[in-house]
C-alpha cells in the first residue's frame, strides 16, 4: 500500500513538474520531451511528447493530458474512492477507429490501459494512476429497430439512454436499477435489473457486438461470426476487448407497470415471509427488499416491487404483501417504468465514497435471515436483495460465461458517504457483515463486488473458467486488458 501511494504521488508530481517546465499546455503542442506513465506491470516508463502529438493527430476525438482543459472532468469516475487517480492521458474516442488507435498506441508502449464507459466500476477498474484511459462516453448512440425488435447501443451509452430509446416503442431489454450506469460494464458482468425474471439477464439479450481486440482489430461478433467470443462477452467481463457496440434483443413491454414501495419492520418474521413468497412468485414480479432507516432511526424493510404484466393479475398476485399485518406504509398501483428506473439515481450520486460486496443466495435459510436482520438493524451499512430466478434460471450454466443460473437472490452490502474520514469504519462494517454471511453464499456478482482476488474470480466462474482462459489465450494472451475481474492467460 505504501509503495502504491508513493508511486501514485511520484507520477502525479512528475506529470505536474513536466507540464510546468514546458511552460505551456501539452494540448498546444509545446510540450517537454517526455511524460511519465505506468506500464501494464506497474513499472514507471516515459512517453515521448512527439509520439503523443502524432497520436493526437490520428484520432477524431480528444487526447487529454494532466493540465489540459477538460482533463479533470474527463477522468472522473463514479466511485469517489478512486476519483483522485490520475491517468497519464484520457482518450475520448469518437469512433471505433479511435479505440483501435488507443489500443495500438498503448500496446506498442506497454502502457497500462483502463476502459471507461459509465465509470461505475465499484473497485475503480475504469481508471488508473499513470495509465491510458479509453473513454467511450462519446459513443452513446442508441438506434432502435421496432420491427426487428433490436437495439444497437454504443459502448459508452448509459442504461438510461437505452430505456429512453426503447420505452416509447413499448419495448424493453434488461437494464439495471441506476440509470447513469454504463451499458458496457453492466452487460459484460451479467446485467441484472427489474425485468430480468421476465426477459433474462442483459447477457441473455446480447445477440451481437463489435469489439476492438488487444491486437487492434475490429471484430464483429454474433452467433454466426466469432461465436466463441460472443459466449465470453456474455458474463466474462472486459477481459477480451473493448466493446464499441452492443446489439440487444427487445421485448414487448407496457411502460406503465404495477408496483411501488411497501414498508415493513426490519424483522425476521417479515424476511421469512419474503423467503416463503419467493417460491411462488410469478416471473412478472420483481420484489427487492432494501433496508433503510425510518424517521425514528429504526431500520425498515422497504420492498421495491415491479410487476411487468397485466395490472389486475399483479394486484391479485401481490395481495399477500399489501395485506400483510406488519405493513407500515406504502401503496401499489400503476407506475411509470421510466420513473421507477431513475428513482434511485439520487441515492447513488457521483463522487460519493462507495464500498460494496455481494453474494448469491440459493435460498434464504433461517440462519441467513438471522444474520441479515442482526446486521441490518445495526444501521452501519446498507443492504438489499436482487430478485432472480424465472427467465434467468432457464438458461443452462454453460450456455453463457455467466454460470450462476440457479440462485434465488443476489445480496448486496454497501457503504456510502460523502466523508472520506468515515471510510475505514464503513469498509470494516461491510466486511464484517459479508464475512458473517459468506458461508451461506454461493459465489458473488462481479459487477457489485469491491475485491476481486484472483482465487475467488477463478472459482466464481465455476466450470466455465477453463473455457474463459482458453478465450483469453486466444484474444488477449499478453493480458493487455487486465483492469477488470481478471482472467489470467496461461500462454
Amino acid at each position: 500500500m505504501q509503495r502504491r501511494t508513493f508511486c501514485k504521488s511520484a507520477i502525479a508530481a512528475a506529470v505536474t513538474t513536466s507540464l510546468s517546465a514546458c511552460g505551456a499546455r501539452q494540448q498546444a503542442g509545446n510540450a517537454g520531451p517526455t511524460i511519465p506513465a505506468v506500464s501494464m506491470r506497474g513499472d514507471e516508463l516515459s512517453i515521448e511528447s512527439a509520439a503523443i502529438e502524432e497520436f493526437r493527430g490520428s484520432v477524431g476525438g480528444r487526447v487529454l493530458l494532466q493540465g489540459d482543459e477538460g482533463y479533470d472532468v474527463a477522468k472522473r469516475v463514479w466511485n469517489g474512492m478512486f476519483d483522485d487517480k490520475t491517468p497519464a492521458m484520457v482518450v475520448q474516442c469518437a469512433s471505433p477507429d479511435d479505440v483501435v488507435s488507443a489500443v495500438n498506441f498503448s500496446r506498442e508502449r506497454n502502457l497500462l490501459v483502463s476502459v471507461k464507459g459509465g465509470g461505475h466500476s465499484f473497485p475503480g477498474k475504469s481508471t488508473s494512476d499513470g495509465g491510458l484511459m479509453i473513454d467511450l462516453s462519446r459513443l452513446h448512440s442508441v438506434d432502435v429497430d421496432p420491427d426487428g425488435m433490436t437495439a444497437r447501443v454504443g459502448g459508452g451509452a448509459l442504461l438510461g439512454h437505452v430505456d429512453t430509446a426503447t420505452l416509447p416503442h413499448n419495448l424493453v431489454t434488461t437494464t439495471g436499477t441506476v440509470s447513469h450506469t454504463g451499458v458496457g460494464g453492466f452487460t459484460l458482468g451479467g446485467g441484472m435489473g427489474r425485468t430480468d425474471r421476465l426477459t433474462g439477464l442483459a447477457v441473455d439479450n446480447l445477440i451481437a457486438a463489435t469489439v476492438v481486440t488487444a491486437d487492434g482489430r475490429i471484430v464483429r461478433v454474433s452467433e454466426d461470426e466469432n461465436a466463441d467470443l460472443l459466449w465470453g462477452l456474455r458474463g466474462g467481463g472486459g477481459n477480451f476487448g473493448v466493446v464499441t457496440e452492443f446489439v440487444f434483443r427487445l421485448h414487448p413491454f407496457n411502460p406503465t407497470v404495477y408496483g411501488g414501495d411497501l414498508f415493513f419492520p426490519a424483522s425476521k418474521d417479515v424476511l421469512q415471509f419474503y423467503a416463503d413468497l419467493l417460491d411462488s412468485a410469478p416471473e412478472q414480479a420483481n420484489i427487492e427488499p432494501f433496508f433503510v432507516p425510518g424517521e425514528d432511526g429504526q431500520m425498515l424493510n422497504m420492498m421495491g416491487i415491479t410487476w411487468s404484466g397485466d395490472h389486475a393479475a399483479g394486484e391479485k398476485a401481490l395481495a399477500p404483501l399489501r395485506n400483510h399485518p406488519s405493513l407500515l406504509a406504502g401503496e401499489l398501483g400503476p407506475k411509470s417504468y421510466a420513473a421507477i428506473q431513475t428513482a434511485w439515481d439520487g441515492l447513488t450520486a457521483h463522487g460519493q465514497q462507495n464500498y460494496l460486496k455481494s453474494g448469491y443466495l440459493n435460498e434464504l435459510t433461517p440462519e441467513a435471515i438471522e444474520i441479515i436482520i442482526d446486521f441490518a438493524n445495526r444501521g452501519e451499512t446498507s443492504a438489499w436483495f436482487q430478485h432472480l430466478g424465472g427467465a434467468t434460471a432457464r438458461v443452462a450454466p454453460d450456455a453463457t460465461a455467466f454460470a450462476h443460473r440457479n440462485v434465488a437472490l443476489n445480496f448486496g452490502i454497501g457503504y456510502a458517504s460523502n466523508d472520506p474520514a468515515r471510510n475505514e469504519a464503513g469498509i470494516s462494517a461491510v466486511r464484517e457483515f459479508y464475512y458473517a454471511l459468506e458461508p451461506h453464499m454461493a459465489g458473488f456478482y462481479s459487477n457489485l463486488h469491491q475485491e476481486d482476488e484472483e482465487r475467488k474470480i477463478s472459482s466464481n466462474y465455476g466450470p466455465n473458467h477453463a473455457r474463459l482462459v482458453e478465450l483469453k489465450n486466444k484474444y488477449d494472451p499478453a493480458n493487455f486488458f487486465r483492469l477488470n475481474a481478471n482472467i489470467r492467460p496461461t500462454v
